[in-house]
């Protein structure tokens, strides 16, 4: 099973987000797969992902969706906070730190909070203004992922709330 975490938005964060991208060129991703990687664990086992998590406390927050940008290398459109928030990084941190103890191998990158909108793009003169959204953070979910011929489908399987 190929899990991750994820901060998912309401849906109607996510139809704004989706018709945003809807005027670029490229790939949108489809308006029930926009979220928010915490931690990609690839190929695990979903058991041991919960126990982890479990153990992880964090704050209720917003994240803002402030700017958006193309980057080159992977073709893709993005979304996100100018900086991260205090709150999100402190939760990201206590997840991989549960998830290292648990035995999973993470990337060893700085996390950087964005939110894929397009794949394949073509690279934009500029980006238009992105939607004034609202995305509270009141919860993480452990996602699989399936890959089919129709592309990429996400599923909850266990739901982790924040405290207030």
């Amino acid at each position: 099973m190929r899990l991750f975490f994820a901060a998912w938005p309401p849906a109607q964060t996510a139809a704004a987000l989706h018709a945003w991208g809807e005027g670029l060129e490229g790939r949108v991703v489809a308006r029930e797969n926009i979220h928010l990687t915490l931690a990609f664990l690839g190929e695990a086992d979903p058991a041991k992902a919960v126990a982890a998590a479990g153990r992880v406390r964090g704050a209720r927050h917003e994240l803002p969706i402030e700017e958006a940008r193309f980057w080159k290398k992977n073709r893709i459109v993005w979304a996100g906070p100018r900086e991260t928030p205090a709150p999100l990084a402190a939760l990201v941190t206590a997840l991989h730190l549960e998830l290292s103890r648990a035995g999973f191998v993470l990337e060893q990158r700085p996390f950087a909070a964005h939110v894929t909108l397009l794949r394949k793009a073509r690279e934009p003169a500029t980006l238009p203004a992105l939607p004034r959204v609202a995305w509270p953070v009141h919860e993480i979910v452990l996602v699989c992922s399936r890959i089919s011929s129709r592309g990429s489908t996400y599923g909850p399987v266990e739901r982790f709330p924040l405290s207030e």
